[in-house]
């Protein structure tokens, strides 16, 4: 069975309603990353991060899969497929995909502040105060800026044995996610859905580069169609 990897990013979830800080001039739902998504923002002020990704998981329970989630799950039917995406969100295991690797961590799970293996699932608020059965205090388990990203591995051994490449939701600028698409096997078909593309410098050296200038959920109807004709 061909394998084909989907390179997901926020553009796939804001068709649900979902927000990145990239929308509004480096805002994130009107605060600065630096305030909210670094280590040290964590250690000069744990009650506004956890309120700030309390906030987060609230929303997230109210949003749902939309199309372009529905089409990369259905590719399951043909393919085997692995979506590694940059999304902290659920909505493409609740859209029915079942082998997604979340590069940025999980807004469902939590995590102790010295053990980035110990995620567990989390359904409500989370405070300062509440700690593992160690006494750890706990954290969202969310890759926050300046830390290392602990499945970039993983996910480069998969997209090497990828027989196509799709990328959705992402211009691929930030790294190391940007780098993996270097990564794939030259003579794999790329797919890269964007409304407003930038074919960056990872981008750039693709033979087989398909730049499908449209929504996610349109473009993926796009490339389901056209997937069998190239592999």
């Amino acid at each position: 069975m061909k394998h084909v990897v989907v390179l997901s990013g926020a553009g796939v979830s804001a068709e649900s309603g979902l927000k990145t800080f990239r929308d509004s001039n480096g805002l994130w739902e009107e605060h600065r990353v630096e305030d909210v998504a670094t280590p040290a923002a964590f250690a000069r002020n744990p009650e506004l991060v956890q309120r700030f990704y309390n906030l987060r998981r609230a929303q997230l329970k109210t949003a749902k899969p939309n199309v372009g989630h529905k089409l990369i799950a259905a590719l399951e039917k043909d393919y085997r497929v692995t979506v590694i995406t940059q999304n902290v969100d659920d909505l493409h295991e609740r859209g029915g995909s079942t082998n997604v690797i979340h590069l940025h961590g999980e807004l469902t799970k939590v995590r102790p502040v010295n053990d980035t293996e110990a995620a567990m699932e989390w359904e409500g608020d989370l405070r300062t105060g509440d700690v593992d059965e160690r006494g750890v205090q706990l954290r969202p388990h969310v890759v926050w800026f300046g830390e290392d990203v602990p499945l970039i591995e993983r996910a480069a051994l998969e997209v090497q044995t990828a027989d196509a490449v799709i990328i959705v939701g992402t211009s691929l600028q930030v790294y190391p996610a940007a780098g993996l698409i270097g990564f794939a096997p030259a003579a794999a078909p790329v797919f890269y859905i964007d409304p407003v593309p930038e074919v960056g410098y990872e981008l750039r050296g693709r033979e087989n580069l398909h730049v499908l200038e449209m929504g996610g959920s349109a473009g993926m109807e796009r490339v389901a169609e056209l997937l069998p004709s190239v592999l």
